[in-house]
């Protein structure tokens, strides 16, 4: 099976079309290829496989083998894979500073990005990442409050207030006064994620506001731990802040591995902005 190895921001895949592998293989196969001393190693697996409604279809599979619904870092991968090594030549544009729209169909909906071609390749991507979901039992979380802003929350001995969003998959975002960069993220992110309050579980965002247009964040993502980067969780981070009143409906938001630009339009969809790169590629059996 011939692979690449790509991240976003440092969030990593293994992505590839997975000829010949049946679907019902991929939760297992995504536990031993994303093992990073037994397998290939990657916070996630990515199927690029074809679609009857979008350009592609991405399935994506955290490293526990549980499905996602939806993954920002992720969709700029499965592009870029889906233009280095799917698409014919003559489609793509010659020029550099061309854009092209590609439609990627997920277990969120269908998704438009918005890719930035430079020497023939795919350089920065904005992502359609669809209206936030703010009701809550479509989040979901367990609360009666729409939205659901400071949702009182009990983890490790610490009391925090959650903002919850759903970017088509499940967010608590937490605003602290602690620098983040020091914040025992893993501790209270691992209680949080499997909180009674979430009956899907949920990822969890640790945030310092610096301004009105900037932002600090670390996450710990369900079903995998803390990671580098979460572009849902950016997401849903400048949207729970800005209901918060803490920041406008533009931010730079910087991760642990670079920055994304998330604009929350006034037509209700967020736009997430940033890279995806190929690490390398490879083939296993």
């Amino acid at each position: 099976m011939r692979f690449a190895k790509m991240h976003g921001l440092g969030n990593d895949y293994v992505v590839s079309r997975f000829e010949g592998i049946s679907g019902d293989d991929f939760p297992r196969l995504a536990v031993k290829l994303c093992n990073r001393n037994f397998g290939i190693g990657a916070d996630g697996m990515i199927a690029v496989v074809p679609s009857t409604k979008a350009d592609f279809r991405m399935r994506i599979f955290n490293s526990d083998g549980s499905e996602a619904e939806m993954c920002g870092n992720g969709t700029r991968c499965a592009v870029k894979f889906f233009v280095d090594y799917v698409m014919e030549s003559s489609s793509k544009p010659a020029a550099s500073g061309s854009t092209l729209d590609i439609a990627v169909e997920t277990l969120a909906g269908i998704r438009t990005v918005s890719a930035e071609f430079k020497d023939g390749t795919v350089s920065m991507m904005t992502v359609n990442m669809g209206a936030p979901i703010l009701k809550p039992s479509e989040i979901p979380v367990s609360v009666d409050s729409e939205p659901a802003l400071d949702v009182g929350i009990e983890a490790a001995g610490r009391s925090f207030s959650a903002n919850c969003v759903s970017m088509g998959n499940p967010h608590a975002v937490i605003l602290i006064d602690d620098p983040v960069e020091s914040f025992d993220v893993a501790r209270f992110g691992s209680v949080i994620e499997k909180h009674s309050l979430f009956p899907k579980k949920t990822n969890v965002e640790f945030v310092n506001v610096l301004s009105d247009r900037e932002l600090r964040m670390r996450v710990w993502e369900r079903g995998v731990g803390e990671t580098f980067a979460c572009g849902t969780g950016t997401c849903a981070t400048v949207v729970a802040m800005n209901l918060a009143g803490k920041c406008g409906r533009e931010a730079v938001v910087h991760l642990l591995g670079g920055d994304l630009t998330i604009r929350w339009a006034d037509s209700g969809d967020v736009f997430m902005t940033g890279p995806a790169e190929t690490v390398f590629e490879g083939e296993t059996k």
